[in-house]
């Protein structure tokens, strides 16, 4: 069953939406644009013929597809924010049909250049039909290509029915800011597991994620006149340079891969008074992601002790844990997946996530949620892309995970 032209006006539709999310804000969503995505997406799951369809007050949509035969009840997820660590407004899709298997480029940045050797999975989709941006916004394929996938499914579900137990869905926001799962989710998805489309390649069946903390530290000098500073003046930006450097450059994300965690400054703010620095910590395990804590905060330490007429304080808070911890221990979920992709003809795979998803912090409380595949590349950047193809083979994945 093809699923294409649905697909590619779902996603091109979908990314047209500013909807990105900002660490920065303390409300849910963390963006006002945000709702412009939700909202549709009620308006959208109403028109299919979904029941129980909310806009809950934490800002996730939710709804239900009933159950048309005896079997668990499964949840679907996908995230409507894209994310904040490049330009997403005023994005325009371009859809490149009957990929030749070339570099392509962009009309608003020349110097830009998608090609298999930048992208090697690229080389792969030889007649693909390939989404991208236009060179000087991120696609947001992360994670609209997996809104898609599921819209297009229910579409299909309601409009022909198949035996399947109940099925609820849910868009979330703020999952780029690991904010994106409030604690009532679980509750009010109801589900006995639940799945995520928010990952990459084609095949992928993810049940392990890096496990993550957030870190701010906050550097307040002695402000002086520069002219008559002599022996007065703290700068609190040269001291927060001292504190970079004095990081491991071999622990960054650029120098990391595989089942290596990082440290990373996600951006840093402020002046010569005072300056405020993010980080993000990650790794697979709980014992090296609380070493990576203790580095940040011996360096704070030292830093404090070579200059104490500064104030530096150093925050940690936890945002996710590997959901491996949990799923580990009843793989029925995973299993299913696995199972589903074989039937369509795939060679699943189950490579860890060195991110996280929604997922990661469902499953940590109480609700399985393994991640499964879009088919998006190169996110968080303007090289983004998505095959179309590859999308049509997630929609087919969910539609053979709900089949008893």
């Amino acid at each position: 069953m093809s699923f294409a032209a649905e697909l590619e006006s779902r996603l091109t539709r979908y990314c047209a939406i500013d909807s990105q999310s900002d660490a920065g804000s303390a409300t849910s969503p963390s963006t006002e644009v945000q709702f412009g995505m939700l909202r549709l997406l009620v308006a959208e799951l109403r028109e299919i013929g979904a029941e129980d369809v909310t806009l809950t007050d934490y800002g996730a949509v939710l709804a239900t597809i009933p159950a048309t035969a005896q079997g668990p009840t499964i949840a679907f997820l996908a995230h409507v924010d894209t994310a904040p660590q490049y330009k997403a407004t005023g994005v325009k899709p371009r859809v490149h049909r009957g990929y030749n298997g070339g570099a392509i480029t962009y009309p608003l940045n020349p110097d830009l250049v998608l090609s298999p050797e930048t992208s090697p999975e690229l080389a792969k989709k030889i007649g693909h039909t390939i989404v991208t941006a236009s060179g000087d916004t991120l696609l947001g394929a992360d994670d609209k290509a997996g809104v898609a996938i599921i819209m297009a499914a229910a579409r299909q579900l309601l409009a022909n029915p198949v035996p399947h137990g109940k099925i609820r869905i849910a868009f979330t926001p703020d999952e780029e800011i690991g904010r994106g799962v409030n604690p009532q989710l679980p509750r009010d998805l109801a589900a006995d597991f639940a799945y995520t489309f928010d990952g990459g390649k084609v095949g992928e069946i993810e049940f392990e994620s890096f496990s993550a903390d957030g870190a701010t530290v906050t550097i307040t000098g002695v402000s002086a006149h520069p002219g008559y500073a002599t022996g007065k003046m703290v700068n609190a930006t040269t001291l927060a340079a001292k504190l970079l450097m004095a990081l491991p450059q071999s622990r960054t994300p650029e120098n990391t891969q595989d089942r290596e965690g990082f440290i990373h400054v996600t951006d840093m703010a402020g002046g010569s008074s005072e300056v405020t620095i993010r980080l993000i910590l990650r790794d697979f395990e709980r014992e090296g992601l609380a070493a990576k804590g203790a580095l940040l905060q011996d360096a704070c330490a030292r830093l404090q002790a070579e200059e104490p007429r500064a104030k530096i304080s150093c925050e940690i808070k936890p945002q996710y844990r590997n959901m491996r911890y949990w799923l580990e221990k009843d793989m029925t979920p995973v299993t299913r997946a696995l199972d589903a992709a074989r039937a369509l003809g795939l060679t699943p795979s189950t490579t860890p996530i060195r991110g996280g998803t929604d997922g990661s912090r469902l499953t940590e409380m109480g609700l399985p949620c393994p991640n499964l595949f879009t088919g998006m590349a190169e996110i968080h950047g303007p090289l983004e892309w998505v095959s179309i193809q590859d999308m049509e083979v997630a929609t087919n994945l969910m539609l053979k995970i709900v089949s008893p």
